[in-house]
């Protein structure tokens, strides 16, 4: 483990949508509020240059979970169990995080840090591709999640939508894409990944069922809330 305070969570990009000082500071209000294994996840990402939503993104999942007293949570997308981290905070003894990775390796060593965290027991870690998980298991969830490859994105969303209960809420990372949702002209190192994102979001913007709003911090947290009829 390292006692050192982690730098941003997003490396400079095209677009900072938020000042990086500011950024800085929320960082340091909630640095020293939470598990040590926190850090072990955050200094293996920084090592290997493996996103991770960061400690500000996860803070804001774990107090929207909390919010919406989420029991059951689905994510599309888990690598080694950062945001599930968050997540199985929230849901509490009886809840569950339904976590979704293509790599065996990610599930050993999410189940290592979510063991060595005590929360393992709220995690089911299936190895394979997200949305053939997600159509195999039945229900309806508190929470969909979702940060796979981002030309998925709108094809996740039209698949989570219909399966989140009434007050609950869809959430997806990277919803700004380092800016270039914002510009005119852009190179995407992945050909096609901004085009989805903005389809993503203008799909949701414009759903009559549900609320929404995007957090703007590291490279942006969208969250939908199904409207209660």
């Amino acid at each position: 483990m390292t006692d050192q305070k982690p730098q941003a969570d997003l490396k400079p990009g095209l677009l900072n949508p938020v000042n990086p000082a500011i950024e800085n500071y929320m960082r340091g209000l909630v640095w020293q509020t939470d598990h040590p294994v926190l850090t072990e996840m955050e200094t293996r990402a920084a090592k290997s240059n493996f996103p991770i939503i960061g400690r500000l993104a996860g803070v804001f999942l774990e107090t929207m979970a909390k919010t919406a007293k989420a029991k059951r949570v689905f994510e599309f997308g888990s690598g080694f169990g950062y945001s599930a981290y968050w997540f199985a905070k929230a849901v509490g003894v009886d809840g569950q995080v339904v976590c979704t990775d293509s790599k065996p390796s990610n599930k050993q060593q999410a189940e290592f840090y979510l063991k060595e965290a005590g929360l393992a027991d709220r995690v089911d870690f299936k190895v394979g591709f997200a949305q053939e998980v997600f159509a195999e298991i039945e229900g309806l969830f508190d929470i969909c999640y979702n940060d796979v490859d981002k030309g998925d994105y709108p094809q996740i969303w039209l698949m989570a939508k219909d399966r989140i209960h009434p007050g609950g809420l869809y959430i997806a990372d990277n919803v700004l894409w380092r800016g270039r949702v914002a510009m005119e002209k852009y190179t995407d190192v992945f050909p096609g990944y901004t085009e989805a994102i903005i389809e993503h979001n203008r799909l949701i913007f414009n759903d009559p069922e549900f609320d929404a709003f995007i957090n703007p911090t590291r490279d942006g947290v969208i969250v939908a809330r199904r409207k209660i009829s």
